[in-house]
């Protein structure tokens, strides 16, 4: 499968999983529009790759669909939608809610707005790819983040349904669910430092494991060792796999109580 010449979108694209999405996709040949709320890392990324910039906040319908329409002005459309943009969030019921609609409205509705808007053209033609960066959470969750659970489990529901209902009419799906990552969103949360941290992998590995996936046409790309087996655990033995999220909880609760003194 090449890539060279295609027409990729990259959302959530000036740091992390994203920029380490458009630096492989720019090897591959592709012509990149790249988007992200940071003005100024999303130009200097756009600057290092020859891709186009753009400033865009995918919370709303009007910044997914300037992030379409500046790829359907520069290049005439789009080929792969990388669905990369995603935020911590509300962490707990307590959290007002514009909080949790707008970790919804990125995690999820983001997701909807880019089908919404690019399908008609893909069933048009018969082909299109997603490429949505869902988080282990989604299959799983995310000790002290309630919010980013419930979405990235929302997103995963909404993209297993994309997956089954155009599958038949050329267009692609891939869910990307890594766990620890080594990025500035690992480092600035410490629930996700003390759960995470220890296991973290690294941008290139995700990245090497996501064009893996896509070239083998797998849907449910897993780029941490031993996700699909805490998967299995927590269909076949739930309690079980409750009463071990608990103790984690526990644990981190209480670490962060005593780094507080």
């Amino acid at each position: 499968m090449s890539f060279d010449g295609s027409v990729v979108v990259i959302t959530g694209a000036a740091s992390g999983i994203g920029a380490g999405l458009a630096r492989r996709f720019a090897q591959e040949g592709s012509r990149l529009v790249l988007a992200d709320r940071d003005a100024g890392r999303i130009r200097e990324i756009a600057d290092e790759l020859s891709a186009v910039g753009v400033t865009a906040d995918v919370s709303t319908d009007e910044g997914v669909r300037s992030i379409v329409d500046r790829a359907v002005a520069e290049f005439g459309g789009v080929d792969v939608f990388c669905g990369n943009a995603g935020i911590g969030g509300a962490r707990t019921p307590a959290d007002p809610d514009d909080a949790w609609q707008r970790t919804f409205d990125v995690n999820v509705m983001a997701h909807v707005r880019a089908a919404r808007i690019l399908l008609p053209q893909w069933l048009s033609r018969g082909s299109g790819r997603f490429v949505f960066t869902v988080s282990g959470a989604g299959l799983l969750s995310m000790p002290g983040g309630a919010g980013y659970s419930v979405t990235k489990h929302a997103a995963q529901a909404f993209t297993e349904w994309l997956a089954y209902t155009y599958a038949h009419r050329g267009i692609a799906v891939h869910a990307v669910c890594p766990e620890g990552v080594r990025t500035p969103m690992l480092d600035s949360d410490p629930y996700a430092e003390l759960v995470l941290e220890p296991t973290a992998i690294t941008v290139d590995e995700v990245v090497d494991a996501v064009m893996g996936g896509i070239r083998a046409e797998r849907f449910l790309i897993l780029p941490n060792q031993g996700t699909d087996r805490k998967y299995a655990a927590r269909a076949i033995h739930t309690d079980e796999w409750l009463a071990a999220m608990s103790g984690i909880e526990q644990r981190v609760q209480q670490t962060l109580a005593d780094r507080q003194g």
